[in-house]
């Protein structure tokens, strides 16, 4: 899998998080434990830190980036959908941020939050524990999501990170 430092920027890749061959992990990125990153996604610590929590899954064809100001911290326990773009934003924990979605400077998505599929949550957005940021720019819809709606999804992840880690041969 192509990890690649950039200088004194060394990335940090817990032993038991997946990284799928076919990710891009370049510099100041931290993977926690039991997390996933799955083909295609390309998280590029180059300006700024990227954090990834524990048991969270950053899926197909996502891009995570940074600027020199403002890191892109995800809590643990998060599923970060396919296509996502999140930048200079902080994801606390539990959270679910949908496909094709994305999340920029200095917005803050509080825990149990949703981002929906194709919502663009623009600058300074503060989305609050349990709402929903929907649409284009996105919209908060308050109090949706209850406690615990994602954690099948983040077993789901863990579960297949293992079953990728133990079974997963390249044949080409």
């Amino acid at each position: 899998m192509p990890i690649y430092s950039l200088g004194s920027q060394i990335p940090r890749i817990a032993a038991s998080a997946f990284v799928h061959p076919d990710a891009v992990i370049i510099g100041s990125v931290v993977i926690g434990e039991e997390a996933s990153v799955w083909p295609h996604a390309v998280l590029r610590g180059d300006y700024g830190r990227i954090e990834i929590g524990a048991q969270t899954s950053v899926q197909d064809g996502t891009v995570i980036h940074a600027t020199a100001e403002l890191p892109t911290v995800v809590g643990a326990e998060c599923v970060v959908g396919h296509l996502v773009h999140l930048e200079g934003c902080v994801v606390e924990d539990h959270c679910l941020i949908g496909s094709s979605s994305v999340v920029l400077h200095r917005v803050r998505i509080h825990e149990h939050a949703l981002v929906g599929a194709n919502a663009m949550v623009t600058n300074d957005t503060d989305v609050p524990s349990f709402a929903m940021a929907l649409g284009v720019p996105a919209t908060i819809v308050p109090d949706r999501v209850p406690e615990g709606a994602f954690a099948e999804a983040v077993a789901l992840y863990v579960a297949n990170a293992r079953r990728y880690r133990n079974e997963l041969i390249r044949l080409e």
